[in-house]
């Protein structure tokens, strides 16, 4: 029975001493924005309130009261208020309304790096003293991510580029679908003269996969943060008057985002529509409500893909770019479409001039020297076969020859023309 009473005993301590001990916060600041330093205590009179860093007294905070109130307030004409200030040049401070209610939570202005690091609140009363641990984290989260491709380096790139922020973050690049080539990035972080990084990374793209989706993730180092972006780009032709499907998928990592079109001509950009998720609705904008079609049953699933309807050389050539959002999360993937004149008059539709006929000449030339080729080829083929056969020549020579041997020895043949050689002879004298 002794034992099980110490037992007891020694459980009730343990428990006592547990609701004693106040356990360590850890918070995390942003960059330029309010930090707070949680601290409650056991309200008594005369209270003073000290904030260290590292041992080091950075802010402190004192209240007396004569009546010995515990309910006491700032507007008591018996109690003194006395601030000390240090290290904090004015970016620190407490509630004193709140200092009598047990809150001695402190209030920094405009966090920076350099405010990382172990406080301690050390709160005494008259009913005794309070001490709390608050471990300070700070940094600057993520405000963007932009993805691009470059063709500035002589060769296309994707460029993976994040502004601004600390601690430096984690960078991996994936593909969609998976490919079995390893993928090769160079990532650069920069810090400015704040301690910020810029983080630039670059990823080469894939030869022979023009169709890949390919994607950039960042994480920051707490783990409170991770952005993806994603990009696909594609060329595609149409036809004049022929109805257009131009495709944009979500890659499998988005669920449910909402869809934007947008399109620019090089010059301007315009407003095609948008997909809201949530209403399931999407909304067209003039005059473009007349020329595209989306099917909206298909965006939750991913598909994206927009018709255009009669389109026209001069007002629908130019880049169509679609944008799948969720928080954190963007694909975009831009389509360079070329809408061609209808058969028969494309060089017309183009506005420039027609050169129909240079490749008409061309091939006359050719048709020319082909008819010069196979007539040069028969005269050669028909000189090497007499060539080649001269028994066939020197039969004809014979033949040639015995005819005219005959021809001589006719009388009739030979008086004929001696009688007529004689008068063509005597007439000539005459």
């Amino acid at each position: 029975m002794a034992a099980i009473y110490t037992w007891l005993c020694f459980l009730l301590w343990i428990s006592f001493a547990a609701q004693d001990k106040t356990p360590d916060v850890t918070v995390t600041c942003v960059v330029s924005d309010e930090c707070v330093l949680p601290c409650s205590f056991q309200p008594g009179s005369q209270k003073t309130v000290e904030w260290l860093k590292q041992d080091a007294v950075i802010y402190k905070f004192e209240r007396r009261s004569d009546d010995g109130d515990e309910d006491e307030d700032e507007e008591d004409g018996d109690s003194e208020e006395h601030f000390k200030l240090e290290q904090l040049a004015g970016r620190a401070s407490v509630f004193p309304h709140l200092i009598s209610r047990g809150n001695a939570t402190l209030i920094l202005r405009r966090s920076g790096l350099k405010d990382r690091g172990t406080y301690r609140c050390r709160v005494q009363t008259s009913t005794g003293e309070h001490s709390a641990k608050v471990i300070v984290k700070v940094e600057a989260p993520i405000r963007g991510l932009f993805l691009e491709l470059s063709r500035l380096s002589g060769y296309e790139e994707m460029k993976c580029i994040v502004r601004d922020v600390f601690p430096a973050p984690r960078v991996t690049w994936t593909t969609e679908p998976p490919t079995f080539e390893s993928l090769r990035p160079v990532t650069r972080m920069l810090a400015d003269k704040m301690g910020l990084y810029t983080v630039d990374s670059r990823l080469k793209t894939l030869e022979g996969r023009p169709d890949l989706i390919y994607i950039c993730k960042v994480t920051t180092s707490y783990g409170s943060q991770a952005w993806t972006a994603s990009l696909r780009e594609r060329e595609i032709k149409g036809t004049q008057g022929r109805d257009l499907n131009i495709p944009c998928s979500a890659p499998t990592y988005l669920s449910s985002p909402s869809l934007r079109w947008s399109f620019s001509n090089g010059e301007d950009s315009s407003h095609i529509l948008s997909y809201d998720s949530r209403s399931g609705n999407s909304v067209s904008t003039p005059p473009w409500d007349a020329h595209v079609e989306l099917d909206g049953f298909r965006v939750p699933f991913g598909d994206g893909s927009l018709r255009l309807m009669d389109p026209r050389h001069s007002e629908h050539t130019g880049s169509y770019t679609c944008v799948f959002s969720m928080a954190h999360s963007t694909h975009t993937e831009r389509n360079a479409v070329t809408i061609d004149g209808p058969a028969g008059q494309r060089g017309k539709s183009t506005g420039g001039p027609s050169h129909w006929w240079i490749l008409g000449l061309v091939i006359a030339l050719m048709v020319v020297a082909l008819a010069g080729s196979l007539a040069y080829v028969k005269l050669k083929e028909r000189n090497l076969k007499a060539r080649s056969d001269p028994e066939e020549t020197t039969e004809l020579h014979l033949v040639k020859d015995a005819a005219v041997d005959m021809t001589d020895s006719s009388p009739l043949t030979a008086g004929g023309t001696n009688g007529q050689s004689g008068v063509q002879t005597g007439s000539q004298l005459t």
